[in-house]
């Protein structure tokens, strides 16, 4: 719909942190770009992800937003034919680095997807896995009193404590599986959590519940999330970041974007002109 070639994409990866402090970058963003194949999915994207902040990305269908979300914890790696070049610095240190060891930088982002997934097996289970796998807890009591911390500040520990052992995919309802999710990606501790779009397939009373969570806990983690909701976007984030046709053409602090974007795709897709 756009031509973009006149358009200047550069943008401020220096921010200042919404709470007014000037805190440094969790995580780095330089230049990156991917391929799929021959096709170019990602176009010098840059940007900062700070502690204690909730960052949205925001573009139409097919513009990058999954496909950067997953270069941040590595989850392209089993993907073919995917290459990708620029850098991504957590800690100071490159995440692609032969030093670095994969499932170790995945346990530091909770993974929250669109559609409630959880295993076939019980709500324990379902957030006892990560803990159990990573050796986090030191024994059984320990572990006992970590699920019923993730439940809780998931919101759900009320809703399943008198049954923990029944099915998570058949006993609850959409919203309730994707708060048991929730609980599940925090299992492991995360400083991150990437959500893409995690109340696309559930109902309004469970996106409040959800777009409450993440007002919570992004007093503790950094939170990036994939919304076609301009409303939620607006409600949850501290910042956003506009991606068109692979580009992040624009980020900014969230009114600022909301009430005076600089670039003209940007207006006309918060404006609902295109989608």
């Amino acid at each position: 719909m756009f031509d973009t070639a006149d358009t200047d994409t550069t943008t401020t990866t220096t921010v200042i942190h919404p709470s007014g402090r000037n805190t440094p970058p969790f995580m780095e963003i330089r230049d990156l770009n991917l391929w799929y194949g021959e096709k170019q999915a990602l176009i010098d994207v840059n940007f900062d992800l700070h502690p204690g902040e909730a960052l949205a990305f925001i573009g139409p269908s097919g513009c990058g937003k999954s496909t950067a979300l997953k270069c941040l914890n590595r989850m392209h790696d089993d993907t073919r034919d995917v290459r990708i070049t620029g850098q991504l610095v957590l800690d100071g240190e490159d995440i692609h680095h032969p030093d670095v060891d994969p499932p170790l930088l995945r346990r530091r982002f909770g993974w929250v997807a669109q559609k409630p997934n959880p295993f076939p097996s019980s709500i324990w289970n379902n957030v006892a896995y990560g803990a159990r796998l990573h050796g986090l807890m030191r024994d059984k009591a320990e572990l006992e009193g970590h699920v019923e911390t993730c439940l809780r500040r998931a919101h759900l520990w009320e809703e399943v404590r008198d049954d923990l052992h029944r099915k998570a995919g058949t006993d609850l309802s959409g919203g309730q599986q994707q708060r048991l999710c929730i609980a599940r990606a925090l299992s492991t501790q995360p400083d991150v959590l990437l959500m893409d779009e995690p109340t696309g397939s559930i109902d309004p009373i469970a996106t409040a519940k959800v777009e409450e969570l993440v007002l919570e806990l992004k007093e503790s983690k950094a939170i990036v999330i994939i919304t076609h909701s301009m409303m939620q976007a607006r409600r949850v984030a501290d910042r956003v970041a506009y991606f068109h046709l692979g580009r992040l053409l624009e980020i900014g602090p969230t009114e600022t974007m909301f009430t005076n974007a600089k670039t003209r795709e940007a207006r006309a897709f918060i404006d609902g002109q295109f989608g």
